[in-house]
């Protein structure tokens, strides 16, 4: 029992230490890594210099950002920070030649304070800034750059301005450089999906006191998006608090906003410049005064987005999503990746089926492990959504160390179906042998939290308007979403360990249940198997140090039955145990913190012929008149892997892809990508799968069914070819 418990202390312990993995082992490997020196601190803020790319090549433009951790209830401000507070100002110190552009901005959140509006950050944020490299830098030379960089730091009761002084050195070197191990993911993320230009005519009219904006063509032409909302660079033009509201048109939009005190003092002075913030995406505008657009109205009315937010958070909404999430639960039961945990539960059932008060206890048990373990991954999901995090349901299997863990796991419970070792229950019946099952309440606990563990690969019908309603709204509405759709899960158990009638028609117990049990150990194995792909499929060649690992663990655990079997006499095998199991614990931390696989453009296995997704591969395929199917999917996400062998897979689908001209694209979620998780937030999804059919000359793509026919498919591809 010991052994078991350090084995599980263990697992504990290689999931944190795979989401922090070794920076300076990444950055020993990259032979390059540029230096800082080191986060800067005041009590509401830290604050660093970090490169987007391991060095810096002679005559190129490198990408330096600040990093701002900000502290819970405190924020910093954009360009334009709204009706109080201040941006943020970088003054910098540059070796001869080498020069700073200016900073990138994220889209600012609105941060509403009473009768005021700002605009600004939250949690984690990146200020990315170009920097010239001169040409005549010599490779091997290292460029220390430093700001002086002045946060304006406020929370709803004060305002402090903290400066920091930042320093970088960054290593020059021949050759394009790879991404920086630590943050260069998320920095190059930030700069591909920033507002920017995209080809968007814009006019501004003030008269009769209000200010009218129009924006036509570009991303906006046929399109229909839901809510807009208009970010000036400059302030003083606009009431930030006032609602703007507008019409969309067939073009474009029209917004109809409140001017500022600095507008009706001045006059408006051409152009207007600023971010222009949809559903649909953000783009900087700059508009010329002159008469409103044609196209830019007559096709419904337009929200500014905070309304749409506060639809979430009614009543009816929660009431709404609450109810979806009970039935997502529910169907979960179905779904095959809680199989495996489906037959651990059969088995607890069959063991008390004629104990009544045993089969509420465990059910009850049951039914605590699985809604902790949703209260758990959910205040974690919230929490770091909230640290500016952009992660949706799933997001621990994006983590390789917690895969490796998990397949672990699911290897020891095998075993113990086996009966390997046994936990509990020591021998039951002269020759019958050790019975492999967990202990009790806690047993059935511990299942209850395993069936919430392997169910995040599974998004189930009902779920997705669910957790995606749930990100929306404040945390203890979203939690309570969570834990209803906790109780859909564990109901069925639930309700059959409490009915005596239908216990009572179960058999009753005898040497079956030892057959059972050992049958039911090969879904279990199937598991550790699957969980291991997955593994091997996020890594750079280090599934073997995870099936290193696995054999220890599978030697400790047989020496460890060995030893049961001994009632405790066998002290070599103990020892020879507690040698191989720190063998496996060794192995699995290095496989726990082995380097991710390189993306080199690969997308998710699929038979389809497919490229990778992109918004401009889907607006390009648009403008050349043909469909685009587009496949979210991880290769963790079991559901995604049927939808894929029974749906896109087949030669009809694949006719009807040629037969249309349609272009197919897979987002592949496997592992982390803030720009796909994004897109599932914009059509209301917090996880895979998701599947989009866009039709030439319509704004808004189909949503297909979570779980794909092949009929399905090919009658959306010839109704979007008609």
């Amino acid at each position: 029992m010991r052994l078991f418990v350090a084995l599980l202390v263990w697992l504990t312990f290689a999931a944190s230490a795979a989401a922090a993995p070794s920076a300076l082992d990444q950055a020993l490997k990259a032979g390059a890594a540029p230096t800082s020196t080191g986060p800067q601190r005041t009590e509401r803020i830290e604050a660093e210099l970090t490169p987007m790319s391991a060095w810096a090549a002679p005559g190129s433009t490198a990408v330096v950002a600040v990093r701002q951790q900000i502290q819970p209830g405190w924020h910093t401000y954009w360009r334009n920070p709204g009706d109080s507070g201040g941006p943020t100002t970088l003054d910098w110190s540059l070796p001869d030649g080498v020069s700073a552009g200016d900073i990138v901005w994220p889209l600012p959140h609105r941060q509403r304070l009473q009768s005021l509006m700002n605009y600004g950050y939250e949690g984690e944020v990146f200020l990315p800034v170009p920097i010239e490299i001169p040409a005549d830098a010599r490779p091997g030379q290292t460029l220390r750059l430093t700001a002086e960089a002045l946060f304006m730091v406020c929370s709803d009761q004060m305002c402090v301005p903290d400066e920091l002084t930042l320093s970088l050195d960054l290593r020059v070197q021949d050759g394009a450089a790879p991404l920086d191990p630590r943050w260069g993911q998320k920095i190059q993320t930030l700069i591909q999906t920033a507002p920017r230009p995209a080809g968007i005519e814009a006019r501004a009219a003030f008269a009769d006191g209000r200010l009218t904006l129009t924006a036509t063509g570009g991303p906006l032409a046929g399109a229909a998006p839901k809510w807009a909302y208009f970010f000036p660079f400059e302030g003083g033009i606009i009431d930030h608090a006032a609602v703007q509201t507008g019409q969309r048109g067939p073009q474009g939009l029209t917004l109809d906003i409140a001017p500022g005190r600095g507008l009706t003092a001045n006059g408006l002075t051409p152009p207007l410049a600023g971010v222009l913030s949809t559903d649909l995406g953000a783009w900087e505008i700059s508009a010329d005064q002159g008469a409103p657009l044609t196209g830019a109205s007559g096709a419904g009315a337009l929200g500014d987005g905070e309304a749409s937010l506060g639809a979430a958070t009614t009543p009816v909404a929660f009431l709404q999503a609450a109810l979806f999430a009970l039935l997502g639960g529910l169907v979960l039961n179905l779904m095959p990746c809680v199989f495996p945990i489906l037959a651990m539960k059969a088995a607890s059932l069959s063991r008390s089926a004629h104990e009544p008060r045993e089969a509420r206890r465990d059910g009850l048990a049951f039914l605590a492990g699985v809604l902790a373990t949703f209260l758990i991954l959910a205040g974690a999901l919230l929490a770091l959504r909230a640290g500016g995090q952009a992660l949706g349901w799933g997001f621990q299997l994006q983590s390789p160390g917690v895969v490796a863990t998990l397949s672990l796991l699911m290897l020891a419970v095998a075993l113990n179906l086996s009966g390997v070792f046994h936990i509990g229950g020591g021998l039951q019946g002269a020759g019958s042998g050790p019975l492999s099952r967990l202990p009790g309440a806690a047993g059935a606990f511990f299942t209850g939290v395993l069936a919430v563990v392997v169910a995040a690969p599974c998004t189930a019908p009902f779920m997705a308007f669910a957790l995606g309603a749930a990100l929306l709204m404040p945390w203890p509405m979203a939690l309570a979403v969570f834990l209803m759709l906790g109780l859909g899960l564990a109901l069925p158990y639930v309700l059959v360990s409490l009915s005596p009638r239908l216990l009572s028609r179960l058999p009753k117990p005898g040497p079956w249940m030892e057959t059972l049990r050992n049958l039911l150990a090969f879904p279990m194995y199937g598991a550790a198997l699957w969980l291991a792909w997955v593994y091997g499929r996020q890594t750079a060649d280090a599934l073997a140090l995870l099936f290193g690992a696995g054999l220890m663990l599978a030697l400790a655990l047989w020496l460890y039955g060995r030893s049961q079997l001994a009632h405790g006499r066998s002290r070599g095998a103990i020892v020879a145990a507690a040698l191989a199991l720190m063998l496996a614990l060794g192995l699995g931390v290095m496989a726990a913190r082995a380097a991710p696989a390189t993306d080199d453009g690969a997308v998710g296995s699929t038979h389809l012929a497919s490229q990778p997704w992109s918004e401009a591969a889907v607006q390009a395929a648009l403008a050349e008149g043909r469909p685009v199917l587009v496949n979210f999917t991880a290769d963790w996400c079991v559901t995604c892997k049927i939808n894929e062998g029974a749906a896109l897979s087949s030669a009809r689908t694949a006719e009807a892809m040629r037969q249309t001209n349609a272009l197919y694209l897979v987002g592949d979620w496997t592992r982390r990508d803030d720009a796909i998780t994004a897109e599932l937030q914009r059509h209301g999804r917090s996880g895979v799968p998701l599947y989009l059919l866009y039709t030439p000359g319509k704004s808004e793509p189909r949503i297909l069914p979570q779980l794909l026919t092949e009929g399905t498919v090919v009658d959306a591809l010839k109704d979007a070819a008609r």
